[in-house]
């Protein structure tokens, strides 16, 4: 049989119906794919604006990460030691504050003692944590033994931070006992700095 030939304009009549049926069936696919998509649940997607924080479908925002507290200044420290300060006076020394005695001495001014504020500051950090469900059952076990222990053994110990303070329930007192000086080579240092009497200033202008 010999083959069948078509007139030209036929041919191109068929070209034509074929490409234009690829064009629909190309069409019908990107609104298949648009349709599959998970919608976007932000009012601003329709004008092409990204979602503000906090908003559905907006990127959740990371909490700053935890700081020591003598690491913070000014307004941000006072916040912060605010913040501590009702926990500790609220729930810490309620719950677990033994009875004021020489061997357990306290201080209702423990705010100014520096090194007491690092120490139930991160005490209270550690709480945080490990009452948190993340944590588990054993979380708070965990707290009891490897923190609180350790830091009121530390805080409220004969010869600690407030052995100069409040040893009597009934007698407030509050004292800040002098900590070590300088060492030796920083305080030699700290002097080979300062220029001799009647030398000009190297760092004046």
């Amino acid at each position: 049989m010999e083959p069948v030939r078509l007139p030209d304009s036929n041919l191109e009549s068929i070209e034509a119906s074929v490409r234009k049926l690829m064009e629909q069936t190309a069409e019908q696919a990107r609104q298949l794919d648009s349709l599959s998509a998970p919608p976007d649940p932000s009012p601003f997607a329709a004008f092409g604006m990204p979602s503000l924080p906090g908003m559905p479908g907006s990127p959740a925002l990371v909490p700053p990460e935890p700081r020591p507290i003598l690491e913070l200044e000014g307004e941000e420290y006072e916040d912060e030691l605010d913040a501590l300060s009702d926990w500790v006076d609220g729930f810490l020394i309620r719950t677990y504050g033994a009875e004021v005695t020489t061997a357990a001495p306290w201080c209702k001014q423990w705010q100014e003692h520096d090194d007491v504020v690092a120490w139930l500051h991160a005490l209270w950090m550690a709480y945080q944590q490990h009452k948190d469900p993340e944590a588990g059952p054993s979380g708070m076990f965990v707290w009891h033994r490897d923190f609180l222990t350790h830091c009121l053994a530390y805080v409220r110990a004969p010869g600690g931070p407030l052995s100069a303070c409040q040893t009597d329930p009934d007698r407030d007192a509050h004292r800040l006992l002098p900590g070590p000086t300088s060492s030796t080579r920083s305080t030699r240092a700290a002097s080979a700095d300062k220029p001799e009497p009647g030398e000009p200033d190297q760092a004046a202008p």
